[in-house]
């Protein structure tokens, strides 16, 4: 099973790669490990300070199992607690030269990041939208037998709005993912959608919480852990403000990397 260092690494890289006969040194921490605790090869990366090209993130696998390798107990989180993304501490783990699959320069976008945009972020986003849907099947159960003579009309109506803007969003995420190559347009249109499906997801799953009243406080009834799990929705790449400072470079046609 393959664990990725995820979102925490992205265009920056982090962590410091030595270089030693016939390969790297590898020291690092890496947050965001999911399912860290039942996978068998990290794939991830490191900083090498280049003497000539200046900083160089190498990108490359590394088996939970080497030495200097450890999964460290810190997944306690407010939500999304069952995805296991323990931190992993990488210390002085060697990797050869011939597990490095990418060199790139540091800070600026790559094809590999165009890939991962059009392919992993409608995977990732389907959870936040199943959550989504879990949040507002509960609702509109206890909306049903509710008895305080409340019109919840209202709300329940502004929940659905947010859902059917959800479901329009990830439609949008998987048809870029099918008839999209990678570039910076695709990522554009893919980092849109995922704004979009984060903002509508966590305002349905709010509404959800409304229509129910008191009760959504309480464990028994599920819908204060989706609450929880669904906030996380906010952190993976691009986040709201990069999003955007993305979004509007494309638009002006100036260099994402600028």
């Amino acid at each position: 099973m393959l664990v990725s260092s995820g979102g925490s690494d992205w265009i920056a890289g982090s962590g410091k790669a030595e270089r030693v006969t016939g390969g790297w040194r590898i020291t690092a921490r890496k947050i965001f490990a999911s399912g860290v605790p039942i996978g068998d090869v990290l794939v991830t990366s490191a900083v090498w300070e280049d003497p000539e090209g200046g900083p160089t993130v190498l990108h490359f696998p590394l088996s939970l199992g080497a030495n200097g390798v450890k999964v460290l107990d810190t997944w306690r989180v407010l939500g999304m607690r069952g995805t296991g993304s323990h931190d992993v501490a990488i210390d002085g783990a060697f990797v050869p030269d011939a597990a490095i699959m990418v060199h790139r320069p540091q800070g600026k976008w790559h094809l590999l990041f165009h890939v991962i945009s059009l392919l992993a972020i409608p995977l990732i986003y389907s959870v936040y939208l199943g959550i989504t849907e879990a949040a507002r099947d509960i609702a509109l159960e206890r909306a049903r037998s509710r008895r305080d003579g409340q019109d919840i009309s209202y709300v329940v109506g502004e929940m659905e709005n947010e859902l059917a803007a959800a479901r329009f969003a990830h439609r949008d995420l998987l048809d870029a993912a099918a008839t999209e190559e990678p570039c910076e347009q695709a990522t554009n249109r893919v980092m849109t959608g995922r704004a979009i499906l984060a903002r509508s997801a966590i305002r349905s799953v709010e509404k959800a919480m409304e229509v129910v009243g008191g009760a959504s406080f309480f464990r028994d009834l599920g819908l204060e852990r989706l609450f929880r799990d669904v906030q996380a929705a906010r952190f993976h790449p691009l986040q709201a403000k990069a999003q955007l400072r993305y979004a509007g470079r494309i638009a002006l046609g100036l260099n994402i990397d600028g």
